[in-house]
This record gives structure tokens, sequence and C-alpha cells, in this order.
């Protein structure tokens, strides 16, 4: 079994998309992260969910989780509106990781490597130019796994 098999097509975000369209993508189509691809739509990183949480989620809330049992609901149902008028680039870590990218023919077992390594959700797999010819989530090779 190969990278190709498990491939599915998957929806990307520019570094200057705002992090709340990104947000809303994740939540409709029940994503684990996104693929960001630059102004050449080349993989630039991958985006998981949790760090455009990480951006939405005040910083008080995250260094001492205790602040955030003391926030009334009504206050806590809205910290997604910190999103607004900030981009994708501001949601990605300050410090690059590698690239969760491989070809086609990257085997299941390199493929789970590699998103192991990089602790990426998702996996996109480019073709020889180097161009997203769609993604391997962790669902689906998960799936794939445990049927065979």
């Amino acid at each position: 079994m190969r990278a190709r098999d498990l491939l599915a097509d998957f929806p990307t975000v520019r570094l200057d998309s705002p992090v709340i369209d990104a947000a809303r993508l994740l939540a409709e189509q029940d994503l684990p992260g996104l693929i960001v691809v630059d102004d050449g739509e080349m993989p630039f990183t991958i985006l998981p969910g949790t760090q455009v949480l990480r951006l939405a989620v005040p910083g008080y809330c995250q260094e001492d989780p205790a602040l955030a049992r003391v926030v009334d609901e009504a206050h806590a149902d809205v910290f997604l509106r910190e999103l607004h008028g900030r981009t994708v680039r501001e949601a990605l870590p300050r410090q690059p990781r590698e690239l969760p990218v491989t070809d086609p023919e990257a085997t299941v077992l390199e493929v789970a490597a590699l998103m192991a390594r990089t602790h990426s959700p998702l996996v996109a797999v480019v073709g020889e130019d180097r161009r997203l010819v769609g993604a391997v989530t962790l669902q689906a090779l998960l799936d794939r796994a445990f049927t065979v």
C-alpha cells in the first residue's frame, strides 16, 4: 500500500488567508488541520487545528488552566472572536517544523513515521512537479491499518 492509495483531495489556505475562515473550514468539514500553500500552490506548512485554538484561546488560560475555569460561560463562548482580523501566518508556530510532505509512492509505514515524527494529523502528498496532489489524513491511515 502506498500514499497514493490513501490520497484524498484536501482544502488549502494561504498564509494571508483570514484565520477565522480557516477555523470555519476546519469546523465545517471536520478536518484535523489544513495545508497552507504558497503563491505557487506548493505546500508551505501544515496548520493543525490546535494551532488555530492556540491563537484563539487567551494566553493566560493556556499558561494557567485554572484561570479558564473562572471565566463565565458568556465570555468563554466568544473566545473565537479573537481570530477576527488575524491571518493564518499568525497562527503558525514561531519555530518552523519539518514539513510533513511525501510523494505518492511512499509506503504506509513511511507516512505513519512522518506523521509521528512531525506530530501532524495529515501529510501533504506532492507530485514530481512539487505541486500538491492531495493529502493522507491520520484517520484514513488508521482506517486502512485496522482493516488489513
